[in-house]
């Protein structure tokens, strides 16, 4: 009886064992996801930043890289 008594509960301790790992291997898998997403928008904000300066100061910059190429 102790026998059959053990095997289920050492069953049950492997099975919610296997549980948590892969409980905890899902969270980290959401936060690596997570954090690549985040890293994505990001990149993205930097990009719509460059080009709105771009257009704003676009003039201005070939004016000066025009200078800069005369000069040379």
């Amino acid at each position: 009886m102790r026998e059959r008594v053990g095997g289920v509960l050492g069953w049950a301790q492997a099975a919610i064992s296997k549980l948590l790992s892969a409980a905890q291997t899902g969270v980290v898998r959401l936060q690596h996801g997570q954090g690549l997403a985040e890293y994505a928008l990001i990149l993205a904000l930097i990009a719509i930043v460059a080009i709105i300066a771009l257009i704003f100061l676009g003039g201005k910059v070939s004016t000066v890289l025009s200078t800069v190429g005369k000069s040379i």
